[in-house]
């Protein structure tokens, strides 16, 4: 395999930052063939506070992803969250010029970049345009049909619109770019996510995707193959390892740690008799913690994050066009019972994604530590930046020149038959100025004159 056709995905998450490289298998699907992960420092919240803290830790991610796959990173796909994360509905339309009898690639494109030009807030920028429907003069086309070869005059669309803070966004390319590296795009993290833990089956029938990260939990739902609604909440499961060290008087870490192997959504699933020995700092005694007050902790939390999801899914006005349910990934979807708690709260049914339905099992490096909810934004972005240049490489390939006409040779005429042509077609020169003229028609009336003198003479 071409080691150019190498794509790196950079997840800069709240907790960690990880660094994959995969390509394309021969099968079809992606092999991973370098990994990297490191603790994420400088990040809140998904947003990049300190530039250099996280450019440090980008640059071990990377360096040991590097390693692995014995290449050179030098471009990356980044994802990005964050409470800044917005969206918004738009309408536009163009012209469709008299030249095109049909609708072109071309008129859709510049419908699209048309919105990169609307008005937004001070201080932000667009981050995605996704059309939800396209109009040609005034009818609506269904969604399976693309207005490239439909005749019409006017074309419209409605529009999706994610847009994100400016400081953020220089941000998180500062921090990148003082890694040594360069932006190649900047990917919606639950845009992301749904590459690696979604297909087009999930897409089409209806689906609320929902990456509970470390520092905020992402929405993106999805109907007839489109997105249709996005959100970022600034709940996630660092609020969850909060509650349960300030509730246990214990360190981040050791909550941390219980969160991951003790926790649990439904207090009743557990045996109230279970206690946790936890040790005391220094010369204290250890603490002993009951495994059902530690989910009675975290269930308050998560519904109060799930009961946030079910309004956000209200809110898309896609609540009963849900057909695949709700899919939950990201490092949250660890947690014991959180598929039935969800189902619970949120009255979906509910799977939780993990990305390992586009990875090739056999040639993938880490194959089994890879295949988790916590990496699917990471491998998500590889599939997006392979997906996009094979398009951009498709497209390319399709725009061919059209060919200058050519003379055969045996038209072509010599230059002296062609010179010898031109004169037999020139015609008599008329006079240059009006003496010539006048010249020429006093001579006429002279011989006119001598004619009509002698024929008197001969009378």
């Amino acid at each position: 395999m071409n080691t150019d056709n190498k794509i790196v995905g950079l997840d800069i998450g709240t907790t960690k930052i990880a660094c994959f490289i995969g390509e394309r298998a021969q099968n079809g699907k992606i092999r991973i063939v370098g990994f990297g992960k490191t603790d994420s420092i400088g990040v809140e919240r998904g947003v990049v506070r300190n530039i250099r803290s996280t450019a440090e830790s980008i640059r071990h991610a990377v360096a040991d992803a590097s390693e692995m796959a014995k290449y050179d990173v030098k471009e990356v796909y980044v994802g990005i969250a964050g409470q800044h994360i917005k969206s918004q509905s738009n309408k536009g339309s163009v012209m469709i010029p008299p030249e095109h009898r049909l609708i072109e690639e071309e008129d859709v494109q510049r419908l699209i970049d048309d919105q990169y030009n609307i008005l937004l807030d001070p201080g932000e920028d667009i981050i995605h345009v996704f059309p939800q429907c396209f109009i040609v003069d005034n009818d609506v086309l269904d969604n399976d049909i693309s207005p490239v070869g439909v005749a019409g005059k006017c074309l419209m669309a409605n529009f999706h619109i994610v847009t994100g803070n400016t400081t953020n966004l220089h941000n998180i390319r500062d921090a990148v770019e003082a890694a040594g590296l360069r932006i190649k795009n900047v990917v919606l993290e639950p845009v992301a996510s749904a590459y690696s833990v979604l297909n087009e089956l999930d897409k089409s029938a209806g689906v609320a995707l929902v990456d509970i990260g470390g520092g905020t939990t992402d929405i993106a739902i999805f109907q007839d193959g489109i997105i249709r609604h996005t959100s970022v909440l600034p709940l996630a499961g660092n609020v969850i390892t909060n509650d349960i060290r300030e509730n246990c008087k214990i360190l981040k870490h050791q909550a941390e740690s219980l969160k991951i192997r003790f926790g649990s959504c439904l207090p009743t699933s557990v045996n109230q008799d279970d206690i946790i020995s936890i040790p005391g700092i220094r010369n204290q005694d250890p603490r002993e913690i009951s495994v059902r007050t530690l989910a009675g902790i975290i269930k308050s939390r998560m519904q109060l994050i799930l009961e946030q999801v079910g309004y956000e899914i209200e809110l898309s006005g896609f609540e009963h066009q849900l057909i695949a349910g709700v899919v939950l990934t990201g490092g949250g979807a660890r947690l014991k019972n959180i598929k039935e708690f969800s189902e619970l709260v949120i009255g979906h049914d509910t799977r939780i994604g993990i990305p390992d339905e586009h990875l090739d099992k056999e040639t993938s490096a880490n194959y089994d530590d890879l295949s988790h909810p916590m990496y699917a934004t990471g491998i998500g972005l590889v599939i997006y930046g392979l997906e996009a240049e094979e398009l951009a490489a498709k497209k390319a390939a399709t725009q061919v020149e059209p060919e200058a006409p050519q003379v055969k040779e045996e038209e072509a005429e010599p230059i002296e038959q062609v010179s010898e042509k031109r004169k037999k077609k020139e015609k008599p020169a008329r006079p240059k100025n009006n003496k010539d003229a006048r010249d020429i028609g006093k001579a006429v009336t002279n011989w006119l004159t001598n004619i009509f003198t002698e024929e008197d003479l001969g009378d």
